[in-house]
C-alpha cells in the first residue's frame, strides 16, 4: 500500500525553529535486504553511522577487502524531489568536474520499499572532516587546501544553467545537461512551508525566487500575529505587526534591485551554501578527499557565486592572536582529554576563545587568498563581486527578515537604501 507523502516525518516547534522528527525507524532488515540486492552479494553488515538534519546514514560494509557504502536513509520533507536533485546533482559533478564527491550506485526517491524511506547507496569516501584536522594543519597546508577550493569554485562557473533551481534530469537522452526544477529549499519545506500555495520553481530570475520567499515570511508573520491577537498579547502583535511593515518594504524594494521580467533566464551556477569544515574530508597531508553533503544544493544565481565559502566565512582579524595572552583551558572546556564527545578537539591546554580567535585571523588571511586565486582562473571576478555586494546585501536581509531577526535594523538599512544611500548590511547589522 502505497505511503502518504511525508509519512514518517513530524515537525517539532522549538520557539524559535522547527525541528524535523523521525516518527518511525527505518527497516534495518529492509537496509540489509537492499544492500544485498544491489550489491549482488549476501556478504553485508550494516551498522548505524551518523545522522544528519534530515537522514539517518548507515554504514555497509562487505568482505574484508571490499570497499565500503554509504546507505543514506532520508526524511521525505520534500518527497522525491530532495532524493533525485542530490542523485542528479552528484552524478553532474562526477561527468564535468573533478570535485571529489560519491559515486551513486543506487536510489529510491519513493518512500514505498522495504526501507520505508527514500534512500540513497552512495561510496564510502576516504578521510577525515577538515573539522577535526584543522588546528593540525599547517599554513601552507591550509593555503593550498583553500586554493584548491577555489578551483573547485571555477569549475561550477565554467557550468552555467538557465534559472534558478534544483537539478532534475529529465531527459531520456544519455549525457543530456540536466535543467533547474522546483527549488528544494529548507526555506520551502519547513515545517508548515511546505503545504502554501506558492511558486516554487524553476525560476527566471532572482526577482521570481526572492518574491516567492517573501510571500513565505509574510505568512509566518502573519500567522504569529493571529496568534498573538488570540492570545491578547498586545506586545507580540505589535512585533509582528513590524516584522510584516519590514516585510513590505523589502517586497515593494525588490522589483528596483531586482528585474521582474527576464529574457532570457537568469544564468545560475551550482552553489554548496553550506561548505563548512564539517564537509570537507582530508587526509593526513591535509589533501582534500572529498566534498560531501549536497543535499539542497542548487544552481543558484551567478552573483550568490562570489559569496564566500561557508568555512572562511568569520569575522574578521587582522592582529595574530598571542598565545600567551590567554587564558589556560578550563576543567568545562572541550579538550583532547579522551572523553565521550566525538567532536571535542585538543585545545592544547588554552582557552577556547584563543582558538576562535586564532581561525578568524587565518580564515581573514586566507579569504584574501582565495579571491586571488579566484580573480587569476576566472577574468571578471572582481568587477563581479563588487558587482553582487547591494544583491547579498538585499537577500541576506530578506531571509533574516524572515526569520525574524534584527528586524529594528533591517528596516533601518531599508530606509537608508529607498533615501538613496547605499550601507553594506553587515555595517548595519553591527554598528
Amino acid at each position: 500500500m502505497p505511503t502518504k507523502p511525508r509519512d514518517g516525518l513530524a515537525w517539532n516547534d522549538t520557539g524559535l525553529n522547527n525541528v524535523p522528527v523521525w516518527t518511525r525507524d527505518p527497516n534495518l532488515d529492509g537496509i540489509v535486504k537492499t544492500c544485498r540486492e544491489k550489491l549482488h552479494t549476501t556478504d553485508v553488515s550494516v551498522s548505524f553511522f551518523a545522522q544528519g538534519a534530515f537522514n539517518k546514514l548507515y554504514l555497509v560494509q562487505s568482505g574484508e577487502n571490499n570497499p565500503s557504502y554509504i546507505m543514506r536513509v532520508s526524511l521525505p520533507v520534500h518527497p522525491q524531489a530532495k532524493t533525485r536533485g542530490e542523485v542528479t546533482t552528484l552524478r553532474f559533478l562526477r561527468t564535468h568536474t573533478d570535485i571529489p564527491v560519491p559515486d551513486v550506485l543506487a536510489f529510491d526517491d519513493s518512500a514505498n520499499n522495504e526501507i520505508g524511506f527514500e534512500w540513497i547507496l552512495m561510496e564510502c569516501m576516504p578521510g577525515v572532516s577538515l573539522y577535526k584536522k584543522w588546528r593540525t594543519l599547517s599554513a601552507f597546508q591550509k593555503a593550498r587546501l583553500v586554493q584548491r577550493v577555489a578551483g573547485f569554485q571555477s569549475q561550477l562557473m565554467r557550468h552555467p544553467f538557465s534559472g534558478i533551481g534544483t537539478l532534475l534530469d529529465t531527459s531520456e537522452e544519455v549525457g543530456q545537461k540536466p535543467q533547474p526544477g522546483e527549488l528544494v529549499s529548507t526555506s520551502f519545506f519547513d515545517g508548515a512551508h511546505f503545504d502554501l500555495d506558492i511558486p516554487r520553481g524553476p525560476f527566471r530570475s532572482t526577482h521570481d525566487w526572492l518574491a516567492s520567499y517573501l510571500q513565505i515570511a509574510i505568512s509566518d508573520h502573519a500567522t504569529d500575529k493571529k496568534e498573538a491577537e488570540d492570545e491578547e498579547d498586545e506586545d507580540d502583535v505589535a512585533d509582528a505587526e513590524f516584522a510584516l511593515g519590514v516585510t513590505r518594504q523589502l517586497i515593494s524594494l525588490l522589483p528596483k534591485i531586482f528585474p521582474p521580467l527576464v529574457n532570457p533566464p537568469e544564468r545560475s551556477v551550482i552553489m554548496h551554501q553550506d561548505l563548512s569544515l564539517c564537509n570537507i574530508l582530508v587526509n593526513d597531508r591535509g589533501e582534500i578527499t572529498a566534498i560531501v553533503d549536497w543535499e539542497c544544493v542548487s544552481a543558484m544565481p551567478l552573483w550568490m557565486a562570489t559569496e564566500m565559502p561557508k568555512f572562511l566565512d568569520l569575522s574578521t582579524r587582522d592582529e595574530e592572536p598571542r598565545r600567551d595572552g590567554y587564558g589556560d583551558e578550563s576543567d568545562g572546556e572541550n579538550g583532547g582529554d579522551g572523553g565521550d564527545d566525538d567532536d571535542a578537539l585538543d585545545n592544547e591546554g588554552k582557552n577556547e576563545l584563543y582558538w576562535i580567535h586564532l581561525m578568524e585571523y587565518e580564515t581573514t588571511q586566507l579569504r584574501e587568498l582565495y579571491n586571488t586565486s579566484m580573480r587569476q582562473m576566472n577574468p571578471g571576478w572582481g568587477l563581479l563581486v563588487d558587482d553582487s555586494a547591494f544583491r547579498q546585501d538585499f537577500a541576506r536581509a530578506a531571509f533574516y527578515c524572515g526569520y525574524g531577526f534584527s528586524l529594528k535594523k533591517i528596516a533601518k538599512w531599508v530606509d537608508a537604501v529607498e533615501q538613496g544611500e547605499y550601507p553594506r548590511l553587515m555595517d548595519v547589522l553591527e554598528g
